[in-house]
Parts: structure tokens; sequence; C-alpha cells
């Protein structure tokens, strides 16, 4: 019997400073672990969602031209504080820890 590698989903949360956001999603999406970013008010609204995917962020191309780019521009000229939920796969069959 062989043992199924397990799919397993870290959720962390960075408190920013607006200025901040663009520099900080662009630094998380090279990263490549990164399946989703989710961009928040203090009040825990969410202004953004990203889903991305490994191909997408393999290309490279996308982080450059995306249209959500602008987005996030907007939103770091609005707002003095925003909360990015990011939420990483980690395929795992050994079981070990959650990546750091």
């Amino acid at each position: 019997m062989t043992e199924e590698p397990r799919n397993r989903r870290f959720t962390e949360d960075l408190d920013i400073a607006g200025h901040q956001l663009i520099e900080t999603v662009r630094r998380l999406i090279a990263e490549g672990n990164v399946s989703r970013l989710r961009i928040r008010a203090e009040d825990g609204s969410v202004f953004l969602e990203i889903p991305l995917t490994a191909g997408a962020v393999a290309g490279g191309v996308i982080v450059l031209t995306a249209p959500w780019l602008a987005a996030i521009g907007a939103i770091a000229g609005l707002a003095t504080k925003v909360r990015v939920e990011i939420v990483r796969d980690s395929d795992q069959s050994d079981g070990g820890e959650p990546p750091a």
C-alpha cells in the first residue's frame, strides 16, 4: 500500500502600510508557493482577492502586466494600513512542517 501525497494549505496574515503593498505582493508572488492573496481593509472587508497558479507565476510576465496591479496601486494610495492574507499550498507526504 502506498501513501498518497497530501496537499496542505496554510494561511498567513501580514499587516502592512499601504505604500508597501505593491512591493509586498510582488515579493510574495515571486516566492512561488502562494496560491491566493486577499487584501483586506483594517475592518476586515476584502478589497481584492487574487487567485494565483503555479503556471501563471512561473511565466513571470503576469507579475508585471496583470490588470489587478493597477487596482493594488489604487488601494495602496487610498489605504493607510492593509492586511494581506496569504494562502500557501504545500504538497507534503512526510507530514512535515509548513513552510516558514
